[in-house]
């Protein structure tokens, strides 16, 4: 693999030959912070990439790999959805990671997609972040509109967990789990705000595949802007990018 460190010495850029060592480096990487911090906070996301990173951390569980000193945070739930319906991301997280480690229960939070009050709800999630100490280390995914967790463009990024509507290429995007009828995909969400995110100690974004090279290149290497909410990891002062060789085939440091 080959390691980039881009021109403000802030993001290092891992290139990884395929999409299974990407997610391979991403899990141990999650991992080293498990094993090395006393009370480790795990921001969690979702989506197709992550289900390799889950499935190579599940591994590592049964190598030893402890997460019940774990508190988690995800990114993001669908609104309206209840946490018991299978397309949402609470029944992903379960399926995909939870019930196969030993992680607590009670340690592990997603946004409700059922508050009656979301407002109230966000406001409460952010209260449960600081009360946990902070996010030690964020893993993020990267949508084809730039979007981080589901900061849409245009997300400020000054941004705190938030109510937010959805792009339809967004919902087309995610349709997979609603039986590909992104017309079924909720139109809302509640999400970490850029901000939430920023004030990580360190994030870890995967990406893989060609149909994540433009926006990827738009990313990291196009203006730093809130049309490119994934362009604010830029500014953070320990940030890394697990790419394979499709997702960076547009990257001039690819070259």
């Amino acid at each position: 693999m080959r390691h980039v460190v881009i021109e403000q010495g802030r993001m290092e850029i891992v290139l990884a030959p395929d999409a299974m060592t990407a997610c391979r480096e991403a899990a141990a990487r999650i991992a080293d912070y498990m094993r090395g911090a006393p009370d480790p906070v795990l921001g969690l996301a979702t989506g197709r990439t992550m289900e390799a990173v889950y499935r190579a951390l599940v591994g590592m569980h049964r190598d030893g790999l402890s997460f019940a000193r774990c508190r988690t945070f995800n990114l993001d739930e669908y609104y309206p959805i209840a946490r018991d319906d299978p397309r949402s991301y609470h029944a992903y997280m379960h399926e995909q990671l939870f019930r196969h480690v030993d992680i607590v229960p009670g340690r592990t939070r997603l946004p409700d997609g059922a508050a009656p009050e979301p407002e109230r709800e966000c406001r409460a999630y952010e209260d449960a972040i600081r009360a946990a100490g902070g996010i030690g280390l964020q893993l993020l995914g990267i949508g084809l509109t730039g979007h981080i967790g589901f900061n849409e463009p245009p997300s400020d990024f000054a941004t705190r967990t938030r109510l937010v509507e959805l792009d339809e290429e967004t919902r087309r995007q995610n349709a997979e789990m609603f039986d590909d009828r992104w017309q079924d995909v909720p139109r809302r969400a509640l999400t970490m705000g850029v901000g939430t995110i920023l004030d990580a100690r360190r994030l870890l974004m995967v990406a893989t595949g060609a149909a994540k090279a433009r926006i990827v290149r738009d990313a990291l290497e196009g203006p730093v802007t809130p049309m490119v909410s994934a362009s604010a990891l830029r500014q953070h002062p320990a940030c890394t990018v697990i790419l394979d060789s499709e997702a960076a085939g547009l990257l001039r440091l690819d070259r």
